[in-house]
């Protein structure tokens, strides 16, 4: 028997899906994750707007550190729509053989219908 109620949305288990993703290098259930008009804020790339831009950008970034794995340290809702995620990653460049190690914060803010419609990344 349905109540007619669905689910509250969960924006800590929406980020682990999406980080789980991107570990798996699933373009199509990432780009799918991101609404058409998202934007992504990066100290390294930038600002990004837009689903095509922001999917061009993780194409170019996983051709050059095709090996990354990244851990998060913490995930937790910060709102009803936004999750914050702690995290670490290692990868090493195609082009050059140099190890890439990062370490920082993103907090990702949902649209109602489960969309990706900001992703604001800071760096320690």
């Amino acid at each position: 028997m349905t109540t007619g109620m669905s689910m509250p949305f969960d924006p800590a288990a929406a980020t682990e899906r999406f980080h789980a993703m991107i570990g798996d290098l699933d373009f199509a259930a990432i780009e799918d994750f991101f609404a058409d008009d998202a934007t992504y804020s990066s100290g390294k790339v930038g600002g990004l707007k837009g689903r095509a831009d922001i999917m061009a950008a993780f194409r170019r970034y996983f051709a050059e550190y095709p090996d990354q794995v990244a851990e998060d340290s913490l995930i937790e809702s910060v709102s009803p729509l936004a999750a914050r995620a702690v995290w670490r990653l290692s990868a090493t460049s195609a082009s050059t053989g140099k190890p890439l190690v990062r370490r920082g914060e993103e907090t990702i803010t949902f649209n109602d219908q489960g969309k990706i419609v900001r992703v604001d990344v800071t760096d320690f």
